[in-house]
């Protein structure tokens, strides 16, 4: 069995003191109850694509969930964002993304329980082009996350996102979002941050 990993935002902010002690603290726990098998608070995507190559040098990694900030097709450690941009060959981290593929097991999971990084037409493009170039099976949500976490999907290799461009938006076009909906009870695909797995019916577009 390979490693369980989790990367969250370790940067300070001002007035968000509270929101990254979540995080640190949600990360111990979930340590604590051998949800994860290691946990590390990054200070940029450089250092969190080096310390995962790393981890993925000891054993294969079976699953990494990143916790943070995100926006439509894009993950924040601080001002520095995970998108599509690294996937090109010209880019400085290229290497690293590349580092990260090789360390992955058959059938890996990249979740990132941020906000709407999956949602609108940005957002379905970077699921897809993510999915194929690491050939695992990525999870994000479409929605303002917290406690509650909504409009979450995942995405196979090969495939194509199931879910619709608009969901989760509040504001903006699928072409064009300028903000989304809060996670609540009664949106799609809803869990709670507590729950650490995802189901497999949510990987494939509903009958």
């Amino acid at each position: 069995m390979g490693k369980r990993l989790l990367v969250y935002d370790g940067t300070a902010k001002a007035g968000e003191k509270l929101l990254r002690s979540a995080w640190s603290t949600g990360a111990k726990l979930y340590r604590g109850m051998r949800r994860v098998d290691a946990t590390h608070g990054a200070a940029s995507w450089e250092d969190a694509l080096r310390w995962l190559a790393a981890q993925g040098e000891q054993d294969r990694i079976d699953e990494v969930q990143f916790w943070g900030h995100g926006k439509w097709g894009k993950v924040y450690i601080a001002g520095d964002v995970l998108e599509r941009a690294q996937l090109q060959p010209d880019h400085p981290q290229h290497d690293l993304v590349k580092a990260l593929r090789a360390s992955l097991s058959p059938g890996a999971l990249m979740w990132f329980r941020t906000c709407e990084t999956f949602g609108a037409a940005p957002g379905q493009d970077f699921a897809q082009h993510l999915s194929d170039f690491l050939g695992a099976r990525v999870a994000g949500h479409t929605f303002v996350i917290g406690a509650l976490q909504s409009g979450l999907h995942g995405l196979l290799p090969g495939a194509r996102p199931h879910w619709p461009l608009t969901e989760g938006l509040r504001e903006g076009t699928a072409d064009d979002p300028r903000d989304a909906f809060d996670s609540s009870p009664g949106a799609p695909n809803t869990l709670h941050f507590m729950n650490g797995s995802i189901p497999e019916a949510w990987f494939r577009a509903s009958s």
